[in-house]
């Protein structure tokens, strides 16, 4: 299938399942703890994610599922085509009635993302790029900044990323921002509004995804926190962090993280 037509159908289902994700919003929703650090789950990302895998699937019965709220089967390793997604990034953002949750959506082909749509219903923004595609916020195109130093940068992460053990050289000088949500953390640096995406922790595909393509479309490298390029629909669906940012200041950070 065109990575057009699979773009046209994430779009699609993306902007259907805004709607029903803000029918929950700020509306008290019921939730629980999924246990362990997987942190929580509510009726809104349950209601997505079964819209989103009926309308998915029955547009593309051949391709394979991983969601995070989607028990996990070994079928999808023997597909050629996977979707992968995350019926709400940031669960905990929109209990607590914020803008910044995303749906984040992706096709993957033979362990990269060919599509990938990550859709802020509450700031009515959507992110999309295909893997032959310039990287597009609602319908217009976007690049990276191109800051080259480190030191001054303003950079999406954690607390826990800038601890002292984390860089051998020295915790650098930069701007840290935050938000909840990871795809959205690539889309911001994808658009340039900030200048680097990091996480050091290990990160689940659904998570990353689609904003890793949206980000690498508009300029950025996007890698793993060795510098490794990230791979998916793997059995084990996670990744040694992330980080994303132009070629230069990926650089600039892999080296003053020792990797």
């Amino acid at each position: 299938m065109p990575e057009a037509d699979d773009l046209a159908l994430l779009t699609e289902a993306a902007t259907e399942a805004g709607r029903i994700a803000l029918h929950f919003w700020r509306r008290e929703p019921k939730f629980w703890d999924k246990g362990g650090e997987h942190g929580p789950v509510s009726e809104a990302d349950l209601a997505v994610n079964e819209a989103l895998e009926t309308r998915l699937r029955a547009a593309r019965p051949g391709y394979g599922w991983l969601s995070e709220e989607t028990p996990d089967t070994v079928a999808r390793l023997d597909c050629a085509q996977v979707f992968l997604l995350d019926p709400i990034d940031g669960t905990r953002a929109f209990l607590a009635g914020e803008e910044n949750f995303a749906i984040s959506l992706a096709v993957v082909t033979a362990g990269r993302v060919t599509a990938g749509v990550v859709h802020l219903p509450a700031k009515a923004r959507l992110y999309a790029a295909t893997a032959n595609g310039p990287a597009q916020r609602n319908g217009l195109p976007i690049a990276a900044s191109t800051r080259t130093e480190l030191v001054g940068a303003d950079v999406l992460t954690t607390r826990a990323a800038l601890a002292p053990e984390h860089w051998p050289k020295g915790v650098p000088d930069l701007k840290r921002s935050f938000r909840a949500s990871l795809a959205y953390r690539l889309c911001l640096a994808a658009e340039g509004r900030h200048d680097a995406m990091l996480t050091l922790r290990e990160a689940w595909e659904w998570d990353i995804a689609a904003g890793s393509l949206i980000a690498e479309r508009a300029g950025c490298r996007v890698t793993d926190r060795t510098g490794a390029a990230l791979r998916f629909n793997e059995a084990i669906p996670l990744a040694k962090g992330t980080i994303a940012a132009n070629p230069v200041l990926h650089g600039e950070i892999l080296a003053a993280l020792g990797a």
